[in-house]
């Protein structure tokens, strides 16, 4: 028997002590946002690098300018493969609501379904407690098992992720030699669906604009002015009009310089995954699809840039009825880039589009609400083969994959930061319920996550 076999047969021996040790952490009120739970997420930090310790990973607690992190090594010099380093979170989401629980959210229990599958409900079963146990689990298994780790390991665990993180760009600058590792491994991703594995190898970028339009110095009463006075809400609209054509393409200059179109083998897979559009958007109450109409609804959401119009506000919008041509009009627009976009070329693209238009007599002001490129790993990338692999054995399907219509930003500091590619394999759906009542993780992606990282860690050992 393999060292892997002799792995798997132990994770699923132990299982049952797994499950515990996950319900004593959720069991931990680490709600990072609301400084009366402050205690808790110190117990949590300390509660895992306990565990860890006790596992066989040297683990400790360091102190930042808000909730703790806890760092773990198990790294030997003569190892083969990379060394990895494990990002996950312990910190969880007010429970609010608390009315609409079917339980107690911090007294974990074990549901079963009408169709006999098995579901842990508790805040922060799935976001992200039950994720990062599920590698935490698998290395516990290879040490307890070989009495080491296939490669080297260094594991980093927050508790601001749900709280905007604040802590941690400064920890990693100060601790930029000792996390630098060849690959980061994230866990807080998702399967396709409850038997299909995937990988995210795609987060979009994000660049963020506020424009301001001033006409008149003040208010204008539009019987008196009407007609000859510049109405900046109009200006706005022609401005928000004119940004996309009929074929749903943003018009801006250079705006799709470096966006990079799929491999027609990944196009194949997702046309195999029976993605449907109209019930996509049927689960929102829309029918019609809209953005760009050579597009599918999967390239759209996960490998085009975007321009979207995220709030307008400008004259009377109180009670009733006011007559008045408003002297200022403001509009929040983001845009989500893809590929090799580069956000200052996107801001300057937008900011002189909306000069050309507004008058001479009329001003603009633009706020700045952040600016990150989009990451992708590379599908040539050893890593994603190797992840690949080990998803399939486990599962049994070849593993998705996928983009992310949004952003994960420690992917995005581990890759400016530290120089690091990310490998996103996560076990969570997409009814998981994450941040509201009643959040769940099947009991499948628990046990399979645990063995799908010990296969993950064992496929990258193999040079």
């Amino acid at each position: 028997m393999s060292s892997l076999d002799r792995v798997l047969t132990r994770i699923d021996a132990d299982f049952d002590q797994s499950l515990e040790r996950l319900f004593d952490l959720l069991r931990i009120k680490s709600i990072s946002t609301d400084p009366a739970y402050a205690p808790d997420c110190r117990a949590a930090a300390e509660w895992l690098a306990r565990e860890m310790t006790a596992s066989g990973i040297a683990a400790s607690v360091r102190d930042t300018i808000g909730h703790p992190m806890v760092v773990g090594h198990r790294t030997d010099e003569d190892k083969r493969g990379p060394h990895v380093l494990f990002y996950g979170h312990y910190d969880v989401q007010p429970v609010d609501p608390l009315e609409l629980w079917q339980a107690d959210p911090f007294e974990p229990c074990v549901v079963t379904r009408e169709d006999g599958s098995k579901i842990i409900v508790a805040r922060g079963a799935a976001d992200d407690k039950g994720q990062l146990m599920t590698f935490l689990e698998a290395a516990r298994a290879w040490i307890a098992e070989t009495g080491e780790l296939p490669i080297s390991v260094s594991v980093l665990l927050e508790g601001e992720e749900e709280s905007s993180s604040i802590s941690l760009p400064p920890f990693l600058e100060e601790n930029k030699e000792e996390l630098t590792c060849d690959l980061a491994l994230v866990c807080d991703t998702g399967m396709w669906d409850r038997e299909t594995p995937a990988i995210t190898t795609m987060l979009r970028g994000l660049v963020g604009e506020e424009v301001i339009i001033t006409a008149a110095d003040k208010d204008l009463h539009s019987g008196m002015y009407g007609g000859a006075a510049r109405n900046p809400i109009h200006m706005l609209a022609d401005i928000v009009a004119g940004l996309h054509d009929e074929n749903g393409r943003v018009t801006l200059d250079g705006f799709y310089d470096g966006v990079i179109e799929m491999p027609e083998d990944v196009k194949r897979r997702w046309d195999g995954l029976g993605f449907d559009a109209k019930s996509f958007l049927g689960g929102v109450d829309l029918a019609i699809p809209a953005g760009e109409k050579d597009r599918t609804a999967l390239e759209q959401i996960w490998t085009r840039p975007t321009c979207e119009v995220n709030g307008i506000s400008g004259g009377y919008s109180g009670a009733g009825f006011k007559t008045v041509i408003p002297s200022k009009a403001q509009a929040k627009i983001s845009f989500r880039l893809v590929g090799d976009q580069n956000p200052q070329k996107i801001r300057d693209a937008f900011r002189a589009y909306v000069r050309s238009k507004v008058p001479a007599d009329c001003s603009v002001e633009f706020a700045d609400h952040g600016a990150n490129p989009a990451l992708r790993l590379p599908f040539e990338s050893e890593a994603l083969a190797k992840g690949s692999k080990a998803l399939a054995a486990e599962w049994g399907r070849e593993a998705v994959f996928i983009g992310c219509g949004g952003s994960i930003p420690i992917v995005g500091d581990f890759k400016r930061k530290l120089g690091m590619d990310s490998l996103l394999i996560g076990f969570g759906l997409d009814d998981d319920q994450v941040h509201s009542p009643n959040e769940k993780y099947e009991m499948t992606s628990y046990r399979r996550g645990i063995r799908s990282w010990a296969r993950v860690l064992d496929e990258l050992s193999r040079v």
